[in-house]
């Protein structure tokens, strides 16, 4: 059998002790979030990124081991493991491998070769199969196939008994893995995919229309276009076929097993052959090939969307201030929300600025009003119907103010899904469903992060067929990007949702069910240790959480850090030999640089622990995401009619896909800005260039009113290269690897 941590620590280019010790961590029940921060000594470094890595790929060899376990043993009770077989098994590393090899022991429906073998075909199968050697003397097979006549067993003529005969041979040629897995490649390396749209679809009728008459290799063919000829072929507007030279595939087949030169056997051999691949291994290998390049698509997609999924829930947050909220709209009117520094809702009204002068002049004095009233930072306008002219009827209140808030407009992107889940519902129970948008809208600009853990990942928008990829991979890989955000920024105890404690390391739902519960009976929490009186909060979770949650204002400073708990002694030791009270540690940054830091490493603190220590000393409670920035939509430019072909823009990036990127440009229509029109250069991944929540200027290409497309360009008319404002740098934080394409094809 395998040695797995062996294999796995190879593989990934790690030490077997770095590979044991996560293991033994991850099997002690330790989240990747806290080994990667909290336990460095033990992993000797590992990052989230190769800590996630790690347990993937051990979980699909221990998978594959229990598999192979099975394997043996039904096929040991066959009968039939010889140890060549057994040996070919146990030294199989793939999935697929091993599945041809256990192909021919499955237990089978009933085939035509098991019909024949009921007939008593069997002894004729293998008599022929004995003369495919050289030096062959044999003129007919008919003679002996006349052996074989029997009408109560259904064998009426000699070409019953051959076409038997042959069915029984056919069977196993197709089940050899060794013929499967070369012709795999072949198609793999070789094969090109086809489509064309259906004839009752007319031209420019389809959103297909590049796969009217479309041809990509197998191994070149882009995720997205996968993805898309799969889609549109479930929709039944495209023909899609996986297209190779069916004579090359005979000749290998020949030339692999027909040994002799008799004409009689050889002919025998080639209809025998031709009918094994057409009848017992086209469909299946070909279908083997689309599932193949279906997982590397959904993987690409998944890969995709957790990249955006991650800059979005790091976007730079407006901080927490008072903030007025507004969800536009024409016919109802503006739902306004007012929520204070801690997000907490206050008030709404309902103004109808859009509608006749009076009621806009109206709705003028109650935005002032309100403004005023509760000393209003920030303003959030939601990005959907109506929101460019609620902008510029806000723009035009602001105007009036001497110390106006600063405005900026949200993406809404699942605010609507928000509003009527049962989390809103459980949140706002006596308010609006719009009202719970508008709300949902304000505290997105507050704090991206807090308020977007609420939406399920799907309906926030950023990804690339999203519906169409594996669901129960998505989600996995949807949640540990969460998990791995929420960690990265922390969490303030005292205001989190419960929605957002769950994804606190080593927090269950239940527990942060618990932990909101006994904060709403005895108020905020003053330190860490407090966190032991919840119900269900045991001293696992405590330890997996603990350096996770922040506590501003608590009776221990450290609380407001992400030291751990487990080591505050040795932060108490350093205050001491700096003769600094503890509330001042944080205020020393020189002497603490200066530390000898080896004087305080002790059994379970290090060096990489100590180093992490002072670097939060030095900017404790900092938050990791960017410093804010928005994008100034331009003035007049409202509806996709404002664009001209040439016109600069800024705007902000929505989602980014494997062919480019979606810019919102203000006119509720996102720009596509093709992947070639990215930089003045080649760019392979347009990740690489721009990120979800980045503030971009952009070029007018093209404009198509009726197709509702927008064309753009981020390259410079001449030629050269200018840097482009982002609003964040990501972390070195863990995407989605493709282990399964780097180590098999699944």
């Amino acid at each position: 059998m395998l040695n797995i941590p062996q294999l796995v620590a190879t593989e990934l280019n790690i030490k077997l002790s770095q590979a044991h010790s996560a293991l033994e961590l991850l099997a002690e029940g330790a989240t990747i979030p806290f080994i990667a921060r909290y336990r460095k000594e033990r992993t000797e470094g590992l990052d989230e990124i190769q800590l996630r890595d790690l347990a993937e790929r051990y979980a699909y060899l221990t998978e594959l081991e229990e598999r192979k376990k099975t394997i043996l043993e039904a096929i040991a009770s066959q009968g039939k493991l010889t140890e060549e077989l057994q040996a070919k098994i146990l030294n199989c590393w793939q999935k697929t491998e091993l599945e041809d090899l256990y192909l021919p022991y499955k237990t089978k429906r009933r085939t035509r070769a098991t019909i024949a073998r009921e007939k008593g075909l069997e002894p004729l199968a293998a008599w022929i199969q004995s003369l495919n050697q050289p030096g062959t003397q044999v003129t007919s097979l008919t003679e002996e196939a006349a052996k074989y006549l029997a009408e109560e067993k259904g064998v009426k003529t000699v070409e019953e008994a051959l076409k038997g005969a042959s069915d029984i041979l056919a069977e196993g040629v197709s089940e050899k893995a060794e013929l499967r897995a070369y012709l795999r490649e072949y198609l793999m390396q070789q094969g090109s995919f086809t489509s064309r749209i259906k004839e009752e679809h007319p031209e420019g009728s389809t959103k297909y229309e590049m796969y009217r008459n479309f041809r990509a290799k197998v191994k070149e063919i882009a995720s997205h276009n996968i993805l898309a000829l799969f889609r549109g072929e479930e929709e039944k507007i495209l023909d899609v076929n996986l297209d190779f030279d069916e004579d090359v595939v005979s000749s290998y087949l020949e030339s692999a097993e027909i040994k002799t030169k008799n004409p009689v056997i050889r002919d025998f051999y080639r209809a025998m052959l031709k009918d094994t691949f057409n009848r017992l291994m086209k469909v299946s290998l070909i279908t083997e090939v689309r599932g193949d390049r279906k997982a590397y698509a959904d993987l690409e997609s998944i890969k995709t969307f957790e990249s955006n999924l991650r800059e979005l829930l790091l976007s730079a947050p407006a901080g927490m201030k008072p903030t007025l909220a507004i969800d536009p709209g024409f016919r109802t009117g503006c739902k306004v929300a007012v929520l204070d520094e801690t997000g907490k809702f206050l008030e709404y009204q309902t103004i109808f600025p859009h509608q006749a002068a009076a009621q806009r002049e109206q709705a003028g004095k109650t935005v002032k009003k309100l403004i005023e009233k509760y000393q209003i930072q920030l303003i959030a306008i939601g990005n959907g119907t109506a929101s460019r002219e609620t902008d510029e009827f806000v723009a035009e209140v602001l105007k009036t103010l001497e110390r106006p808030p600063i405005k900026v407009m949200v993406n809404e992107s699942g605010a609507s899904i928000y509003s009527a889940s049962e989390v809103a519902i459980a949140e706002f129970p006596d308010q609006d469903i719009t009202v719970r948008g508008a709300i949902s809208i304000g505290r997105r600009l507050q704090d991206p992060l807090a308020e977007l853990v609420k939406i399920d990942p799907k309906s926030i928008g950023v990804g690339q067929y999203q519906h169409d990829v594996d669901q129960k991979l998505l989600k996995k890989k949807l949640d540990e990007t969460v998990e791995s955000c929420v960690n990265y920024v922390g969490v303030d105890l005292n205001t989190a949702s419960k929605e957002l404690l769950t994804f606190v390391s080593g927090m269950t739902p239940a527990v942060a069910k618990n932990v909101v519960n006994y904060r709403n009976e005895k108020g905020a929490f003053k330190n860490r240790r407090e966190l032991l009186k919840v119900p269900k909060l045991g001293p696992k979770a405590f330890e997996q959480a603990a350096g996770f949650l922040r506590i501003r204002g608590g009776t221990n400073p450290l609380d407001n850090t992400a030291v751990h708990p487990e080591s505050y002694s040795v932060v108490e030791a350093i205050a001491r030999d700096l003769a600094v009270p503890l509330e001042g540690i944080t205020q020393v940054s020189e002497k603490l640089r200066s530390l000898n830091l080896k004087k305080y490493v002790t059994d379970t603190v290090g060096e990489p622990t100590l180093r992490d220590i002072i670097s939060e000393l030095e900017k404790p409670g900092r938050d990791p995401r960017a410093e804010f920035k928005y994008a100034t939509f331009k003035e007049g430019i409202k509806e996709i009619k404002d664009l001209v072909i040439g016109m600069e823009l800024e705007g902000i990036i929505t989602n980014v896909a494997n062919f480019g990127a979606f810019v919102d440009i203000g006119v509720h229509q996102d720009g596509l800005i093709h992947i070639s029109q990215l930089a003045n250069r080649f760019v392979s991944d347009a990740k690489e260039i721009v990120k979800v929540g980045q503030v971009v200027k952009v070029r007018v290409l093209e404009v198509n009113e009726k197709l509702k497309r927008i064309s753009l360009s981020m390259r410079s008319p001449d030629g050269e290269n200018r840097p482009q404002n982002s609003s964040r740098q990501s972390p070195r934080s863990p995407t989605i690897k493709d282990l399964q394409t780097k180590f098999n094809r699944k």
